[in-house]
């Protein structure tokens, strides 16, 4: 059986949405995203703007202005709450791996 939509987010879709927290546009997001995860994670334009596309079509996000081709978005309370429900999730998988292995991560 197929995931539902959103129910969980994809690296790049938790990414992509912490950062429309604030204002942004889709150049400054893929900016953005190697800056706050010190280069790990990449988002590319095409699923970028895929995305976008979903999540304003999900109502988690909405378009604050557009300057020619440049569109800015930020979250809705949709969006908030679904980055909030994520954030959760992972950290009671952080809280699982710590009860089952013991605690620190090896590097």
């Amino acid at each position: 059986m197929p995931r539902e939509k959103f129910k969980t987010l994809t690296e790049p879709m938790y990414y992509i949405l912490l950062c429309l927290a604030q204002e942004c546009c889709g150049i400054d997001i893929m900016d953005k995203i190697p800056a706050m995860t010190g280069g790990r994670a990449r988002v590319g334009s095409g699923t970028l703007y895929n995305l976008l596309e979903q999540f304003l079509e999900a109502g988690m996000i909405r378009e604050t202005r557009c300057e020619g081709r440049r569109r800015s978005y930020i979250l809705t309370g949709e969006g908030f709450r679904a980055l909030d429900e994520e954030y959760r999730r992972l950290c009671m998988q952080a809280q699982d791996y710590r009860r089952i292995l013991g605690g620190e991560v090896s590097q």
